[in-house]
C-alpha cells in the first residue's frame, strides 16, 4: 500500500508540473505541410541586399536595401514587370556614406510600408552599422502622386544613439504607429495626431535579444538583435513583437499602449509562446500570423488557435526578411543575412511570392 501510495503521488507531481510547464510556454506540435505550395520569383538583385518589401492596394510592390554597405545604389525601388525605379526619384536615393545629410535623401533605409495610398519609408540614419547621424524618421508619400506628404521624426527621448529603428506598422484605430528597436531594445510609439514619440519597453526582458547567436547548418552567426519583427493583429487589437535572436513570442495590447503608466505598460505584456528565431512578421486578415524560421530555411504560419503550420521550407527560402500580403499572395524577400561576407558582388537577392492556404 506504501508503494502503491508513493506512486499515485508521484504521478499527480508528474502531472501538475507537466500542466505548469505546458502553461508556461504554451508550445505547439508543428504541422507539416502535406502539399509543397507553388513559389513565384518575382525578380533578384546581383550585389544589392534587398530587406523590406511592401505591396499597396493597388498592387504596386516596393523594395528596400538597408546601407549596410558601400556601393548601395538605391535604397528605395518600385518594382515591376519590366522595370525597378527608384522611389520616389533618383535625387532621394543619391546619398553616400560622407555626404552631407540633408532632408530630401533617404540615408539607411530598413523598413518601406504600404498602408491605404500612403507609403511609409523608415530611415534609421544609421550607415554601416554605426551610430545615427541624425534623427531616425518616418517619409511618408502620397502614392497618388508619389509626393512627399509627412516627415516624422523621433524626438530625442524616443531614440539611443545606438539605436536602429527596425519595422512599424501603423493602428488606424488608434492613430498609432508603432516601432522596434533591434539595436537597443524597446518599442517606440508614434501619436499622428500629436507628431509625438513615445518610447516604452526599453529594456525589457521581453524586448531583449535572448541569445548572441543563431545557429545554421554551415555554421553559428554571431549578432545580437533586440525587438525586430513586429506584427499588428487588428482582430483582437493586439501588437505582437519579437526579438531576432531569441525564441520568444510577445503581445501587447494597443490599449496598453497609450498608458503613460510604464509599469502598467509592462504588466500589459503577455508571453505567446515559444517559436522559431523569425526577421519580419505579418497577420493576414484571418488572424494568421507569417513569420520565418530562420535557421531552418522555412516560412512558418500561427492559427489563432495556436496551433504551428509550415508553408514553404527549401532553397526558395533563404532567411526570409520580410513580408507583404496582396491578393491572397505573401510577398517575401531573401536578405541571405547569415550568408553574406564582405564582398556580395556575386550574390543574388531574391523577391519571391507564394498563395496562400485557403483554410
Amino acid at each position: 500500500m506504501k508503494n502503491l501510495s508513493y506512486i499515485i503521488i508521484l504521478s499527480i507531481l508528474f502531472i501538475s508540473c507537466k500542466e505548469k510547464t505546458d502553461n508556461k510556454i504554451k508550445s505547439t506540435p508543428v504541422v507539416i505541410q502535406t502539399e509543397t505550395p507553388k513559389v513565384t520569383q518575382i525578380t533578384s538583385f546581383k550585389g544589392q541586399q534587398v530587406t523590406g518589401i511592401s505591396v499597396s492596394n493597388k498592387g504596386r510592390i516596393f523594395v528596400n536595401f538597408p546601407r549596410w554597405r558601400k556601393g548601395v545604389a538605391n535604397s528605395v525601388l518600385e518594382i515591376s514587370k519590366n522595370t525597378k525605379e527608384p522611389f520616389p526619384n533618383k535625387e532621394w536615393n543619391s546619398w553616400e556614406i560622407g555626404d552631407t545629410v540633408a532632408d530630401n535623401k533617404f540615408v539607411g533605409v530598413q523598413s518601406v510600408v504600404a498602408f491605404e495610398d500612403l507609403l511609409y519609408v523608415l530611415d534609421t540614419r544609421s550607415a554601416l552599422f554605426q551610430e545615427v547621424v541624425d534623427a531616425p524618421r518616418v517619409f511618408v508619400f502620397n502614392l497618388k502622386t508619389n509626393a512627399l506628404e509627412h516627415t516624422y521624426i523621433l524626438n530625442e527621448e524616443a531614440y539611443h544613439p545606438n539605436s536602429y529603428i527596425n519595422d512599424l506598422r501603423v493602428d488606424k484605430k488608434n492613430n498609432k504607429i508603432y516601432f522596434t528597436d533591434s539595436g537597443n531594445s524597446g518599442l517606440v510609439i508614434l501619436d499622428v495626431a500629436t507628431k509625438k514619440f513615445t518610447r516604452v519597453l526599453d529594456h525589457h526582458s521581453s524586448t531583449e535579444a535572448e541569445q548572441d547567436f543563431l545557429t545554421f547548418a554551415d555554421g553559428k552567426w554571431s549578432n545580437t538583435v533586440h525587438s525586430d519583427g513586429i506584427a499588428l493583429d487588428t482582430k483582437n487589437d493586439k501588437l505582437y513583437y519579437h526579438a531576432l535572436t531569441g525564441y520568444s513570442l510577445y503581445s501587447i495590447p494597443t490599449a496598453a499602449l497609450s498608458l503613460k503608466d510604464t509599469v502598467a505598460i509592462k504588466k500589459g505584456v503577455t508571453f505567446e509562446a515559444k517559436t522559431s528565431a523569425p526577421d519580419g512578421m505579418i497577420f493576414d486578415n484571418n488572424g494568421i500570423l507569417y513569420y520565418a524560421d530562420l535557421e531552418n530555411n522555412k516560412i512558418m504560419y500561427r492559427k489563432p488557435d495556436g496551433s504551428t503550420h509550415i508553408l514553404i521550407e527549401g532553397d526558395k527560402v533563404k532567411w526570409a526578411d520580410t513580408f507583404s500580403i496582396y491578393n491572397n499572395y505573401l510577398y517575401y524577400t531573401n536578405s541571405r543575412i547569415n550568408e553574406v561576407t564582405a564582398d556580395i558582388s556575386a550574390m543574388d537577392f531574391t523577391v519571391h511570392k507564394i498563395e496562400l492556404p485557403t483554410n
